[in-house]
């Protein structure tokens, strides 16, 4: 998509618009193939996991996040493979996984688990709780949420901005997965689909939500949250590297991200919120990797294109993220 010299409007946020907030942490997850976080992009179906003696010889620690003996994990190259091990280890189905969090039982979304794992870290794992049917009356466009997904399948609410219409709900919270909107399933939906659908029900009318929350310890109960705290930057692990699963190829091990790549990745995944109403960090350092090595906003774009078209990113989005790259390259903070 051949960028030109002239500029579109911006687009509307699917959910909401954040008011160019300054960036909130948390690893955005969200990929319909089998990598958690975006990196592949829409439906495109990636490589085959390798075979076991290619993947990283790694072993995880590992806890039901309402409580459980420690387990062992090791041998997985994806988020879904993930998911397996830990249901694998707890004696679970694997769908019953929602989402996992990294060296926190509570549901951070600072701390959410997405395309990147300390090598130290200790996974928590949060399965399915106990479900509700919530009747929303939408009083206003913007709903309020910022919407993620947990790669295999599952789109749950990351944030809710405070005094929205959802704000407003006491029973809907941070971590609740949305099975369906006015009985529409969603589980198999990516996050900005799930957006989209939110955004486009018609104002002034009641719509009907089924959501399942995490199972909670006892310490969590009564506990509401908006989500991540402004500012706060995405957590790509705590240990000495990380371990970067990949819908393409192999896990890898790798250095922690540089100041350039993290500040780089937060100011696209601020984007992503603006525009698209997601936070997604594992998609914004895709993106990152993509533009890094570009030469003009068209080249970005191009390449945008080939491994995200899906999305259908607008113009002046691409230019933002190319000038975010651009900013963080010269150390524009």
């Amino acid at each position: 998509m051949p960028l030109g010299l002239g500029r579109r409007k911006k687009a509307p946020p699917l959910v909401e618009n954040e008011e160019a907030e300054p960036g909130r942490g948390g690893l955005g997850v969200g990929e319909s193939g089998p990598l958690g976080g975006g990196g592949g992009g829409g439906s495109h179906v990636g490589l085959p996991p390798p075979p076991p003696s290619l993947r990283p010889r790694l072993v995880f620690h590992t806890q039901l996040a309402h409580g459980s003996p420690t387990g062992r994990i090791e041998g997985f190259t994806n988020v879904k493979e993930l998911y397996g091990k830990i249901a694998e280890a707890f004696h679970l189905p694997p769908a019953e996984v929602m989402f996992c969090t990294l060296n926190t039982h509570k549901v951070d979304m600072e701390k959410l688990l997405g395309g990147q794992i300390g090598l130290e870290d200790f996974i928590f794992a949060h399965v399915k709780g106990q479900r509700k049917e919530v009747e929303v009356f939408k009083s206003e466009e913007a709903l309020g949420l910022t919407i993620t997904d947990n790669g295999a399948g599952y789109a749950f609410i990351k944030r809710i901005k405070e005094g929205s219409v959802i704000d407003r709900i006491q029973v809907i919270n941070v971590g609740d997965m949305i099975e369906s909107i006015n009985g529409q399933n969603l589980l198999g939906c990516r996050h900005y689909e799930v957006a989209k659908m939110l955004k486009d029900l018609p104002r002034g009318r009641t719509f009907t939500l089924k959501l399942t929350e995490p199972r909670k310890a006892f310490d969590m109960i009564s506990q509401r949250s908006t989500g991540a705290r402004p500012g706060s930057g995405p957590q790509l692990g705590t240990g000495r590297g990380t371990l970067r699963l990949r819908s393409r190829g192999p896990a890898t091990v790798e250095e922690l991200p540089s100041a350039f790549e993290e500040k780089a990745i937060e100011k696209v995944d601020d984007l992503l919120e603006s525009y698209m109403g997601i936070r997604d960090t594992e998609l914004a350092a895709t993106m990152v990797e993509l533009g890094r090595d570009k030469r003009n906003p068209d080249e970005l774009a191009e390449a945008l294109d080939e491994r995200l078209g899906d999305f259908a990113f607008p113009d002046e989005f691409v230019f933002d993220v190319w000038g975010a790259i651009g900013d963080a390259k010269v150390g524009r903070y």
